[in-house]
């Protein structure tokens, strides 16, 4: 037997059907539901609730999802935003009552939307004010590594959001260039490739990185190896075929993370696109 569900994606109601044979109960059983519509007032609120009723034969035309609610997939672990210096900067030049507006707005679990992800970028992105790394040229060793400049705006912001969140945030990092001369064009704008004799270097670099975060009380819970690594961009920018990020992962940043008491740490491959997601993944759980 069928029973109804509406379920709220994108400001329109779809029908999801849910095939179960115990209904008969189904009459005391509520199902919440939230708008956020373009055009309209409705940002996330909340509207009358539903009620699961028989619903035998969908018409044709009808968008409909069978649930089976007794199987249960993938872990929802939240939601969240960026921590770019451009946020970061922008954020400092605001009066101090908007700034606390804003944190309230977007970190507060009960005041606010409750953001639980923070994506931070390792050295510079497209969002930053300009390029920049945390050592000096050639500095194979990174005895010079600082994260200095995060100091100025970043961090300062994170902790914010930290404390507004009772420390509620899961924190993962993200490259989007090696320093320039890691790489085979000499620059980390435009694309080019991590230049094979730096990937014990660039695996390193990932280590200090993150003991620095945390040093500072960022715990970092993963690592993406690349930001979109099949976009040559002309801003901060690498690109990784799968079987090379898979090689990295394996050879390089994983016994890495390993041998410096960093196996808690979440590795993710393919940071881009989801439409070749099945070929990356498969290369890489194939070996």
């Amino acid at each position: 037997m069928n029973k109804l569900i509406f379920i709220l994606i994108l400001g329109c109601v779809l029908p999801f059907s849910h095939t179960n044979s115990q209904h008969n109960n189904q009459a005391s059983r509520k199902v919440k539901v939230f708008i956020t519509s373009k055009n309209t007032n409705d940002r996330i609120s909340e509207k009358e609730d539903l009620a699961f009723n028989h619903y035998p034969q969908p018409e044709e035309d009808e968008a409909v999802v069978f649930i089976d609610d007794s199987k249960t997939f993938q872990t929802y672990l939240g939601m969240g935003g960026a921590f770019t210096d451009a946020s970061a900067e922008t954020f400092y030049k605001l009066p101090k009552n908007i700034q606390e507006q804003i944190i309230k707005a977007y970190f507060d679990p009960i005041d606010g939307i409750g953001y639980n992800l923070g994506r931070i970028s390792i050295h510079s992105c497209d969002f930053s004010s300009s390029s920049f790394t945390y050592v000096k040229e050639n500095d194979k060793e990174l005895t010079s590594f600082s994260i200095t400049h995060d100091l100025a705006f970043r961090i300062p912001f994170i902790k914010q959001a930290q404390e507004k969140s009772n420390n509620g945030i899961t924190f993962f990092a993200s490259p989007w260039s090696p320093p320039a001369w890691m790489k085979t064009n000499n620059n980390m704008l435009r694309g080019g490739k991590l230049k094979p004799e730096m990937s014990q270097t660039w695996a390193n670099y990932y280590i200090k990185f993150v003991n620095e975060y945390e040093k500072r009380g960022i715990p970092i819970w993963g690592l993406t190896v690349q930001n979109e690594p099949m976009s040559p961009q002309r801003w901060e920018s690498c690109t990784f075929t799968a079987e090379e990020e898979r090689d990295f992962v394996k050879n390089y940043l994983g016994p890495t993370l390993w041998k410096n008491n960093l196996k808690r740490v979440k590795l993710m491959i393919w940071d881009h696109n989801r439409g070749l997601i099945y070929q990356r993944a498969k290369v890489v759980y194939e070996d």
